[in-house]
């Protein structure tokens, strides 16, 4: 039976022992209802993996040993998706539960010229990152980066390759599954409801970025953002 898995960002330094947080410390506590010399594991979303037991079980305050640390290396690949924010937060917040499921590196949220959504609530997005990684048992927690201009990425040469899905049939594009190679790290742009304009297609291609299609559907911005996580960690 696998250890009850917690997000503590502190473990990575941490040795000896150490007091959990108020939600932790209650749900291991009153939910759980687990006690002295039981086990758990954490991570700091950066690596670590670290058994620990449990000294003093309190819905309030509950401590633990620290008794075993793993460091995992992070993915020599890595991906990122740049996705439109969306009038709906909810499909936001539901697209960046499945893509850190699924393992995606970085999720970095755009302001595009058709976006409608000026602002969302980015703590609240980590937290529903924190919860997804936690659920699929990885021990690292994507790099949430927004929301920011469209135009501030054009530059970004920090990917091998550098991809934005569009519906522009007028403009060539390559099918991503045909495309994508996995043994290179990959930057994909999702555009709003409406897709991206073709001014924006045309400067981003014009910079190096390969025009890619998702299938022969028009699909939603967060149905696109899920269906090219799945290609680009699969």
């Amino acid at each position: 039976m696998q250890l009850p898995f917690f997000y503590d960002e502190r473990v990575g330094g941490v040795h000896g022992i150490i007091s959990l947080s108020a939600e932790n410390s209650k749900y291991i506590a009153q939910v759980l209802r687990m006690k002295l010399g039981e086990r758990i594991i954490l991570t700091d979303g950066k690596g670590a993996e670290v058994t620990a037991e449990i000294s003093m079980a309190d819905k309030r305050t509950t401590e633990v040993t620290i008794i075993e640390r793993k460091l995992h290396t992070l993915p020599e690949v890595r991906t990122a998706i740049g996705i439109s924010l969306l009038k709906n937060e909810n499909r936001l917040e539901w697209f960046v539960e499945k893509a850190t499921e699924l393992g995606i590196s970085a999720i970095i949220l755009l302001q595009c010229e058709r976006t409608e959504k000026k602002s969302c609530r980015t703590g609240r997005l980590e937290s529903i990152m924190v919860s997804a990684m936690l659920q699929s048992r990885q021990f690292f927690l994507p790099k949430l980066t927004g929301a920011i201009a469209l135009k501030e990425l054009i530059n970004d040469q920090g990917y091998d390759q550098r991809l934005i899905a569009h519906c522009i049939e007028e403009r060539q594009r390559m099918v991503l599954k045909d495309v994508s190679d996995a043994r290179k790290s990959r930057l994909l742009l999702i555009g709003p409801e409406g897709d991206f304009s073709p001014d924006e297609v045309a400067i981003f291609e014009e910079a190096g970025f390969i025009g890619v299609s998702l299938g022969h559907n028009r699909l939603r911005t967060e149905t696109a953002g899920i269906a090219a996580a799945v290609l680009l960690v699969s």
